[in-house]
């Protein structure tokens, strides 16, 4: 689908963290072009940060018999339940968990239903979504399930200025990763990173990187390199990919910064996410590659601390907004 014809779709992730607050910032302030944005959540979180933000209304609220005809501007669809919920700017609190569940519902079933181009999701708290009866471990998860995927048909990618990170696990405690990877999945990984890239026009080998300390030390420091990674390497290069690995994760990051990867696909999500927000946090994408559609997200969490402040940046929420319509083209 292309943006301008559908509607980029926008959930507010959890009201009382920063979702509503950055919405405000960027779209009330800088909002993008040509084309209608809807968002999904709470007016009232809106409304709260509008005005303590001195901003004009900028939205205009729809229902759901409208999503087909919206003219370019910004919208508000407020999901069925929404409405009534106990709204806490900065505190977490049970009903936040329900409206990022419920926001994330709706603007799914519009999607499946071709009402929209592509999607941008605000950053909801985990703990509160699961209390709200939403057992997934992240945005990620949820997607896959919602368009019929298993977990490991999609593929978690985070891309900053200077380096581009891909995950073959997620949000998995530490214990099971060596369990979750196998060669199938890091191909699929592998596959998915190289047709991302190639959309964005970047060539380039991608990085592979080891589990084990010196990508296991030919065995010395864990078996899972030869017995796993560096196979899915030799298949990957024998379809015609270009990678390199398995490379020891403690120097291949820098290797990449200098420009000597296009990518790097790590074996587990701090191995691949701590460098990469250790240099770019707060301006970098989270883009869920394998879904049928486009999706962006922020690369931060909900920040109840920060909201209200003025401390936030808004800056990921932006790059986030460009990836999905550059991707969306």
């Amino acid at each position: 689908m292309v943006f301008g014809q559908h509607p980029l779709l926008v959930t507010l992730g959890d009201p009382n963290g920063l979702g509503p607050e950055l919405a405000c910032r960027f779209f009330g302030i800088t909002p993008p072009e040509d084309i209608p944005v809807v968002l999904f959540g709470p007016g009232e979180a809106l409304e709260l940060h509008r005005k303590r933000l001195g901003l004009p209304l900028f939205w205009e609220e729809i229902r759901e018999e409208e999503m087909g005809r919206l003219s370019r501007g910004i919208h508000l669809f407020q999901p069925s339940g929404a409405e009534g919920l106990r709204i806490t700017p900065g505190r977490p609190g049970p009903d936040g968990g329900r409206a990022a569940g419920r926001s994330l519902d709706a603007a799914c079933r519009l999607l499946t239903a071709g009402l929209g181009a592509g999607l941008v999701t605000c950053p909801l708290d985990k703990a509160t979504l699961k209390n709200a009866g939403y057992d997934f471990p992240g945005h990620t998860e949820y997607l896959a399930h919602s368009f019929g995927l298993e977990s490991e048909d999609v593929c978690m990618h985070l891309a900053s200025q200077q380096l581009r990170v891909s995950l073959a696990t997620t949000h998995l405690p530490l214990l099971g990763v060596p369990r979750a990877l196998s060669r199938e999945r890091i191909l699929r990984c592998l596959r998915l990173t190289r047709d991302h890239l190639s959309r964005l026009g970047v060539s380039g080998p991608i990085a592979v990187c080891g589990l084990n300390p010196h990508a296991g030390e030919k065995g010395l420091l864990g078996e899972e390199e030869e017995r796993i990674i560096q196979p899915a390497v030799v298949e990957a290069e024998e379809r015609g990919l270009e990678v390199s690995g398995p490379h020891p994760a403690d120097t291949v990051f820098y290797s990449a910064i200098r420009g000597e990867f296009a990518a790097v696909l790590a074996m587990y999500h701090d191995q691949g996410l701590a460098p990469l927000k250790a240099l770019y946090f707060g301006s970098s994408v989270n883009i869920t590659l394998g879904l049928p559609l486009v999706r962006t997200s922020v690369d931060h969490g909900t920040g109840y601390d920060l909201v209200g402040t003025g401390r936030a940046e808004v800056h990921s929420l932006s790059a986030a907004v460009h990836m999905a319509l550059r991707l969306g083209q």
